[in-house]
């Protein structure tokens, strides 16, 4: 750990730190965090997951005039994920591997310090599966939690960055590496793991926040001991009604011991509900992306999850896409609001899925109430069946179908989804979802594959490319923008408005009482849009592409917006890692991804840099 203030600078920026009055030494602090819009407390802004802002002193009448206020580069490349965490007088951000922390003093622009963690590069970065990515830090008690790459969790003095302790959250030499940011819940730290393409079984664990200890572990798949299903109390959606799950519904839809290296794992975002003591969260795909392999159900990948957060036992679960035939990760973030459905005001969860669907559930019972497309394109399924929850295929895009060594041809969306995990916001002014999302369709061949602890286990071959035909209507045109970005009524499943985007929109939104949704594209254009018409008011080139999530909050009275900069992601592997060589046999590299965004690398190169926009005083 460096830190690099000396004498007066040092002293003055830590009883800055000391004096914030939004700092608390309380875990039950984060709530209180939240609710003080000058901070940006988790990683998705609140414990709802909305990511809106009630600031308003910029709006929709003078974004026009916003400017870069100041600059930070991270000295790191490959791509930049997540988004800064701002506590009082503090901006905490992150990097990729080697996933370095800065503690940034607001009133000098300066480093309080920074820390980098000690792993091996050798082990962790060839069992990530796509880009070093990291999606950002948590805070509570205080203290700073970063998940780190090769899965050890670490607590660092959120005053200091001195590391309090650290755990060991999985084992890369099995193919587990962590992406995703934990949250913290109570006296808890909530994480996952990731390596569903390595045949690592998900889980969402809970740590103690000031031991490190293992408090509970629940698995995705295996007997209800296994995933904190209670059979006579967990439930599902199915026959048109909430239905008890039954015994090891975690294995009865696998052939044999499969369930053991079956996938689903959690490398997504995480929600909370103080009132229903529920946390919220989805899981990825199973393993193998050959389906023929893994006959059945394959439960419980791909489903939304409640669990309690005290003792980890599961309240309900859904599964959207049983079977995947489409490395459809379940992962994406579950939006906690409160919305009037059929005339009747409903505690609701809301999920865009990698499949192409818009879902809202009652958060306490986990009744499916909307499942619509939110990319007409969507052509693998046709609908979902509200009462069974399950999609209806049209066997023409059916991997298993086809089948091995077959290439299916067509098939909307890509992998990367209709929406992968960049975050969406909602403004509870329009009573709207904004969606950053793909628009791109594939090929896909799977081939048999074997399993060894540590290596690839795909099984699939994919090329992916736009769309063809236009978001909203569905019908063919000649466009050929990857990327929408979308506004969205979860009450009845209807796109309101939506803006093509030449590349998909990896960048996580954020919505704010000023009337503006802010969002950034792949090129590393800031742009703000009308929350209301989605007319684009503002856009600003910065160094780099942007997969980050824009933040923000403010400062001596002024408000800030802030963003990570620097290209990768999925979408970007080409550029982060090399990989695109210009010739027409590495369409297929990066998982499908490199053919797709060729042209990006025109646009925009490598670079970690955190810029940070106000209006002019």
């Amino acid at each position: 750990m460096k830190n690099p203030l000396k004498g007066l600078l040092l002293a003055s920026s830590v009883a800055a730190l000391l004096a914030a009055p939004a700092i608390s030494t309380a875990n039950t602090g984060v709530e209180n965090l939240t609710q003080n819009p000058a901070n940006w407390a988790t990683p998705l802004g609140n414990y709802a997951g909305t990511r809106y802002s009630e600031l308003d002193q910029i709006n929709a009448k003078n974004v026009k005039n916003l400017q870069p206020a100041w600059s930070f580069s991270t000295g790191v490349l490959r791509g930049h994920e997540g988004g800064p965490l701002v506590i009082g007088d503090v901006i905490y951000i992150h990097t990729p591997f080697p996933n370095t922390v800065y503690a940034l003093d607001q009133a000098t622009r300066s480093v309080i310090w920074e820390y980098t963690p000690t792993m091996d590069a050798d082990v962790t970065i060839p069992v990530m599966c796509c880009d070093t990515v990291n999606r950002g830090l948590s805070y509570g008690d205080g203290k700073i939690f970063l998940q780190q790459s090769d899965t050890v969790l670490t607590a660092l003095d959120a005053k200091t960055g001195k590391r309090i302790w650290s755990v060991q959250n999985g084992d890369p030499k099995l193919g587990m590496t962590n992406t995703q940011a934990p949250l913290v819940v109570k006296d808890k730290v909530i994480t996952g793991i990731s390596g569903g393409e390595f045949g690592v079984r998900g889980f969402l664990a809970a740590y103690d926040i000031k031991t490190g200890q293992l408090v509970w572990k629940g698995y995705s798949m295996g007997p209800d001991g296994d995933t904190i299903i209670n059979p006579r109390k967990t439930t599902t959606w199915e026959n048109g009604k909430v239905t008890k799950v039954g015994k090891n519904s975690g294995t009865n839809t696998w052939e044999g011991d499969q369930w053991k290296i079956g996938g689903g794992t959690t490398w997504g975002w995480f929600s909370y509900d103080p009132d229903l003591n529920l946390v919220y969260y989805g899981s990825g795909n199973p393993s193998t992306w050959n389906p023929v392999q893994r006959p059945g159900d394959n439960r419980w990948s791909m489903s939304l999850w409640a669990r309690d957060a005290d003792t980890g036992e599961t309240k309900w679960v859904y599964q959207m896409t049983p079977h995947d035939e489409w490395d459809y990760d379940g992962i994406n973030e579950v939006v906690l609001v409160d919305q009037k459905i059929g005339g009747k005001m409903r505690k609701t969860v809301v999920h865009f899925d990698r499949n192409g669907f818009g879902y809202t559930l009652d958060r306490v019972t986990g009744e499916l109430l909307v499942a619509e497309k939110f990319d007409k394109t969507v052509n693998w399924a046709t609908h979902v069946d509200m009462k069974s929850g399950r999609p209806v295929l049209d066997l023409k895009y059916s991997t298993e179908a086809n089948g091995e060594d077959e290439n299916t041809v067509g098939t909307c969306p890509a992998a990367l989804g209709s929406k992968n995990q960049q975050p969406v916001s909602y403004s509870p002014q329009t009573k709207l979802f904004y969606i950053s999302a793909n628009h791109l369709c594939m090929e896909y061949e799977p081939f048999e594959v074997s399993y060894t602890a540590g290596q690839p286990y795909v099984g699939a071959t994919l090329t992916m490319m736009p769309a063809g035909a236009d978001a909203i209507t569905g019908k063919p045109d000649r466009s050929t923008n990857l990327g929408q970005f979308t506004a969205w009524d979860a009450t009845t499943g209807k796109i309101v408005w939506s803006n093509k985007e030449t590349f998909s929109v990896w960048s996580g939104s954020v919505a704010t009482a000023g009337g503006v949704v802010f969002y950034g594209t792949l090129e590393g254009y800031l742009k703000a849009v009308d929350a209301k018409t989605g007319k684009e008011l503002y856009k600003f080139k910065t160094p780099s592409g942007i997969i980050g999530n824009v933040n923000t909050w403010s400062y001596k009275g002024k408000q800030y917006v802030g963003v990570l900069s620097g290209i990768g992601g999925w979408a970007g592997i080409g550029i982060a890692a090399g990989l695109d060589s210009g010739e027409d046999d590495s369409n297929t590299e990066g998982l499908g991804a490199v053919g797709a965004y060729r042209s990006l690398s025109a646009f925009t190169k490598l670079g970690g840099v955190f810029t940070v926009f106000a209006l002019p005083n």
